[in-house]
């Protein structure tokens, strides 16, 4: 093909050729033309198109994907591919938000013509691009309109997997509870229980209502598969036989709960019966023994207590129990044996009481109606007196009449007496077995609604991290105390039922075993800065909210600290009643041993709390007493006595008095709260017992007595707050030395030291001392006038001296010669007797 080629020298030339209209600016034409925006347009469409199709490629790829994927049969699995799929859809959009971008910004720019000039008429190559650009944006929203149609019904399917998951894994759960479930039915089909207490049935109660709680979660199960199917679960032919078997199951259960339930809420209704009346009958008992017998032998007496009795009585409401054949049929469906006899019981005792009541009431009503006779002076005809002679015997006949009706009426109130003293003591005895058996159901909750629950793998995650591995400091020997209440001491205590004036025997021989609440007790504060830390937290009140308690887990951490101060008061009450009984004795000596518990537990929290002293404190011995006084020092120097510059300001000190030193501390401010506020003591200064002496009685007043060392070198003026305090310490302090000297006494001629001990003035010279020794050396041994182991007093002060001597080898004395002279001399002081 040929193709002509003419050759033109000029623009003009090429007018000839070209309309002007068809050629560009540069050539002389008229058409608005520019080669690089045509470039820069064409290049960015082309890129344009290619990204559309990469993105087109790339969805249909991802969406490809995601139509193949099986669905996982984990529920972790199957969150993580929801996860991934969802970011990668995210990063699909994020790439077609970019293409639709660009896209918005090539359109903008070739309508430029357009938005600046209305009139402006685009050009053919315009045009095809204006289509172009229109075109590939209208495919990308088409695209992305069926992607988002795609992932919404890919999401939604993927979401109803996850729910199934969920709901197959708590399915699963269930069924394996469903043995346990069984083992309920099978324990609610034979359950007759009813408990011998309202606390006991109230427990009982507890364990239904828990079993009643998973039964919900049945319900609540199958009520989520419902909500499955309505959503029209793409599973739902494998969810709908599940629920079916979840309510059947919820159905049976339920309803043999509910039979349960009534037939324990009868039995609690019979029991706060029983417990109404036993307590009613208690009361009345307890007003019989307290009315005094002497005050009801008078008219207005008796009949004043006649009122009190038919007052109570006609008070009696519900409390007093109805016949039993009422009783039969009302509870006919909750009556076994045991319960039977726990009603007659009861109604036994409400008879014996209306009984005692019934005499009482005609006792007095006697001693109300009787009027005395009122006396008429009338003067004797002296002939009648003359005439009648005195006969001894009729008077002697009266007079042994009204002696024997005295005697009667003693022996009657005497017996009455001691009727009452039993009824009280039976009382005080009830009261001790309740609050026991009260006390051990309260530890069995502590110990599995909060320690138990503190090992649940299911309750670990609301433990806060203070509290983990704790509960060895939280709840102490709790656990001990409580297996040994409940297998040892409460059976042991119950064999006390009918003769409860020995119970002293059963603390007696058990107060070995009631020192482990020292242990408690010493733990105590380490657990109530450990409560008061994590006492918000949600495992504190989730154990709350499921045992349903109104207190805090800290009001039953005390209960054990108030119950060994509870046996106390219990005892006193028991000993009140039964001085004049066999058992008094052990009674007394059952009280003095839980006091010295009570009293060595307190010791040892104080002791505790020293802090400065750096040596061992066990090697002081037993503490012995512990108080708060306040201390004067003196010291000589020299020949001079100096006092402190506070002489008249003392200072405020806590002794600790052990068997081997005397500690000196100052108490600290008490911090904080409950257990916490406990006081601390910074330690001063301590005396060894060896070397130390006392002055029973400091001048000015009876409150105050010297401790000094160092031949009074040394002295300590201490003013306690009363003065019973002070003879206390006094006495406990002479008993420490008086022991220490005793040890002595058999080594004395071998050893190398003597313990000497004297009672003189301390204002006395050593000189006078013996010269008083050699005086009364020459007087007679009289055993009759020396029977005290201590001379009469001078009614001047009293000292007791600890005197210490050392043999020191090398000396140009013989100090040991020394020593035993002076042994004889001051023995000879305390009692001529002892010199041989």
């Amino acid at each position: 093909m040929k193709v002509p080629v003419i050759m033109l020298s000029s623009i003009t030339e090429l007018h000839s050729y070209i309309d002007r209209s068809q050629l560009t600016q540069e050539l002389g034409g008229t058409q608005e033309y520019c080669h690089e925006k045509w470039i820069s347009h064409r290049t960015a469409i082309e890129g344009f198109a290619l990204m559309v199709k990469k993105t087109a490629q790339t969805l249909q790829s991802f969406g490809t994907e995601l139509a193949e994927t099986e669905l996982p049969n984990e529920i972790q699995a199957t969150t993580i591919l929801l996860s991934t799929h969802t970011n990668k859809k995210d990063k699909m959009k994020e790439d077609l938000l970019v293409a639709l971008g660009q896209g918005s910004r090539l359109l903008e720019s070739i309508n430029e013509p357009v938005v600046r000039d209305p009139d402006h008429n685009m050009n053919q190559d315009e045009l095809e691009n204006l289509a172009t650009v229109q075109r590939l944006l209208s495919q990308l929203d088409e695209t992305e309109r069926a992607f988002d149609e795609f992932w919404v019904r890919h999401q939604t399917k993927l979401e109803q997997c996850l729910q199934l998951r969920h709901f197959e894994h708590n399915y699963r759960e269930v069924s394996w509870k469903l043995a346990l479930l069984d083992q309920v039915s099978e324990k609610l089909a034979t359950f007759s229980e009813v408990g011998i207490s309202p606390a006991h049935a109230d427990h009982i109660l507890c364990e239904l209502t828990t079993y009643e709680e998973r039964v919900c979660v049945i319900s609540s199960l199958a009520h989520e598969g419902d909500e499955l199917i309505q959503n029209s679960h793409y599973a739902e032919d494998s969810i709908q036989p599940k629920c079916s078997e979840l309510r059947s199951i919820n159905e049976d259960v339920s309803s043999n709960l509910r039979a349960k339930k009534d037939h324990l809420l009868k039995a609690m209704e019979l029991h706060h019966c029983l417990e109404r009346a036993s307590k009613w009958v208690d009361d009345g008992i307890y007003l019989l023994a307290s009315q005094p017998v002497d005050k009801c032998q008078s008219h207005e007496g008796a009949e004043l207590a006649l009122k009190e009795l038919e007052r109570y009585l006609d008070n009696s409401g519900q409390n007093q129990l109805t016949d039993l054949s009422t009783i039969w049929s009302d509870y006919e469906a909750v009556l076994n044996q045991q319960f039977r006899d726990q009603v007659e019981k009861v109604f036994q005792k409400q008879s014996s009481m209306q009984e005692m009541f019934d005499k009482r009431r005609v006792s007095l009503k006697k001693l109300a109606a009787k009027q005395t006779r009122p006396v008429q002076p009338v003067a004797p005809r002296p002939e009648f007196v003359l005439s009648v002679p005195y006969h001894g015997g009729f008077s002697s006949q009266g007079n042994g009449q009204l002696q024997n009706g005295d005697s009667n009426s003693r022996h009657a109130s005497l017996s009455e007496e001691e009727e009452n003293l039993a009824v009280l003591r039976r009382h005080v005895m009830n009261e001790l077995l309740e609050t026991e058996r009260a006390y051990v159901e309260e530890l069995l909750c502590v110990l599995q609604g909060y320690a138990s629950e503190m090992d649940s793998a299911a309750m670990a995650h609301l433990i806060p991290a203070p509290l983990q591995n704790k509960k060895e400091v939280l709840f102490g020997n709790m656990s001990e105390i409580y297996h040994f209440h409940e297998r040892t001491f409460l059976r042991e205590l119950e064999q006390y039922t009918d003769c409860p004036e020995l119970v002293g025997r059963c603390f007696l021989e058990r107060m070995t075993d009631l020192q482990i609440y020292e242990k408690y007790c010493h733990n105590k504060p380490r657990s109530e800065s450990l409560w008061r830390q994590c006492s918000d937290c949600a495992f504190f009140q989730e154990c709350q909210k499921k045992l349903e308690h109104k207190l805090g887990l800290d009001s039953y951490l005390l209960k054990p600290v108030q119950r060994i101060t509870k046996y106390q008061l219990l005892l006193k009450e028991m000993l009140k009643y039964s001085k004049s009984c066999e058992g008094a004795d052990d009674l007394q000596e059952a009280l003095t041993a839980i006091l010295g518990i009570l009293k060595a537990v307190n010791d040892s929290m104080h002791l505790i709390a020293i802090t400065g002293y750096e040596g061992n404190m066990s090697e002081l011995g037993k503490l012995l007493m512990q108080g708060s006084f306040s201390v004067w020092t003196e010291h000589k120097k020299g020949h001079a006595k100096v006092k402190d510059l506070a002489r008249f300001k003392p200072m405020q000190r806590h002794l600790f008095l052990h068997e081997k030193a005397l500690l000196f501390c100052k108490r600290r401010e008490e911090n904080g709260e409950g257990y916490e506020k406990a006081p601390s003591y910074s330690f001063k200064q301590s005396l060894n017992m060896s070397a130390v002496g006392i002055t029973e009685n400091a001048k000015g007043d009876n409150k105050k007595f010297e401790i000094w060392c160092n031949s009074r070198e040394e002295v300590y003026i201490v003013q306690a707050q009363t003065a019973e305090v002070k003879t206390t310490w006094v006495n406990e302090i002479r008993k420490v030395l008086t022991t220490q000297l005793e040890a002595c006494r058999g080594t004395e001629r071998g050893s190398s030291y003597s313990l000497l001990l004297s009672t003189h003035s301390p204002l006395k010279s050593g000189k006078e001392s013996l010269k008083r020794g050699e005086e009364k050396k020459a007087e007679p041994c009289n055993p009759d006038a020396n029977s005290s182991s201590s001379p009469k007093p001078t009614g001047k002060d009293e000292t007791l001296y600890l005197f210490i001597f050392v043999n020191k080898s090398g000396s140009s004395i013989c100090s040991a010669c020394i020593v035993q002279t002076t042994i004889h001399l001051l023995y000879f002081v305390i009692n001529p007797c002892l010199f041989h």
